[in-house]
């Protein structure tokens, strides 16, 4: 396995920094504290890429918000100077990973995404006539520190590097501490609770190394079990195959191995089932010929337009802002057949 020296000098770089500065602040440009980064944008670049080239950088405190869209979750933001580090960070590594990585993994990749995900499930359904669909518990909190750095050991061999990620990664220590329940694996002890975890979710790196954590899982069931029918988005994977009883096998396996990186899966709902009786995946229900948005995703859009047109007719935003969001919208719902809930939604603003 090949690994990568000499990445360090790369990522603190003024040039380096100004480019993950940019990337940093798209869509938060007037967001208050990154109009102030970019007010002292030279002395504050200045400052990271001495503290980055003296090994003195220290990640800052996590602000904590609760979100409800689509299941509650936790977001963790980091302070906008991390985020820039973050996105330095990233542009070095995410190259080296990238040659790792399958081609089936669709979560934060260029050229991926939601869209394309969905595309190529209705691809495979159209190949296989049985699905398996199987997603992590508590991924995000999950996630075991120690076994997290052993697999990014395996690739970095920069010191300086791993010392960067380790910082970043401790920095997340007990963020999501109660949104996870203990699960114990074989040959624990009762030290096993105290083991650091959790990846804090808004952080960039946290959404890179959510396919680097997981992405012996998809090396496991692409070339040991096999599975030319295999996708995944994030936490959430998909085996087809023609064969219901080697589905069963499978998931056998699956749930074995994932034991070698402490995760479980929710093992109830984890059941091959013909591909007719529709997938429900990233907000849609898809069946080899169509797709439906879920009719939660309908109700969830009905309220928000309704406060969209409130929040216009109040003067808090402007007509842009609010056209820009509806058409963001549109373009994520007409990868659906969505035809007649546009129009029923749109009719009922009219009115």
């Amino acid at each position: 396995m090949r690994s990568y020296n000499n990445l360090y000098p790369k990522i603190g770089t003024f040039n380096g920094l100004y480019f993950a500065w940019r990337k940093a602040r798209r869509n938060k440009r007037y967001t208050p504290t990154a109009a102030a980064f970019e007010q002292q944008l030279d002395t504050e670049l200045l400052a990271l890429h001495r503290e980055l080239t003296a090994e003195t950088y220290q990640p800052g405190e996590y602000v904590h918000f609760v979100i409800h869209e689509p299941k509650r979750r936790l977001i963790s933001a980091a302070p906008f100077r991390d985020r820039v580090v973050h996105h330095a960070l990233i542009n070095v590594l995410e190259p080296i990973y990238e040659r790792k990585f399958i081609f089936d993994s669709y979560a934060n990749r260029k050229c991926k995404g939601t869209h394309a995900a969905l595309d190529r499930c209705t691809q495979l359904m159209r190949r296989f006539k049985y699905v398996l669909q199987c997603d992590v518990q508590q991924f995000f909190p999950a996630v075991d520190h120690a076994i997290l750095k052993t697999i990014l050991a395996k690739t970095i061999a920069c010191q300086p590097t791993l010392r960067l990620c380790d910082k970043i990664i401790d920095s997340g220590v007990g963020v999501l501490t109660h949104e996870y329940d203990m699960r114990y694996f074989p040959d624990d002890d009762l030290l096993a609770a105290t083991r650091p975890r959790g990846l804090p979710i808004g952080n960039l790196t946290s959404q890179f190394w959510a396919n680097v954590y997981l992405n012996p899982l998809d090396q496991f069931i692409k070339h040991t079990l096999r599975c030319t029918g295999y996708m995944r988005y994030v936490d959430d994977f998909l085996l087809f195959a023609d064969d219901k009883a080697i589905l069963h096998q499978w998931r056998r396996q699956i749930i074995a191995h994932l034991q070698s990186l402490r995760l479980t899966i929710h093992e109830t709902r984890a059941q091959p089932r013909p591909v007719e009786q529709g997938i429900p995946f990233l907000g849609f229900t898809i069946y080899p010929d169509h797709r439906r948005l879920k009719r939660s995703k309908g109700i969830a859009y009905r309220r928000h337009l309704k406060t969209l047109r409130r929040r216009y007719q109040a003067g808090e935003i402007s007509r842009e802002q609010g056209r820009a969001s509806v058409m963001a919208w549109l373009g994520h719902v007409q990868h659906g057949d969505t035809w007649g809930l546009r129009r029923s939604l749109f009719r009922e603003v009219r009115a």
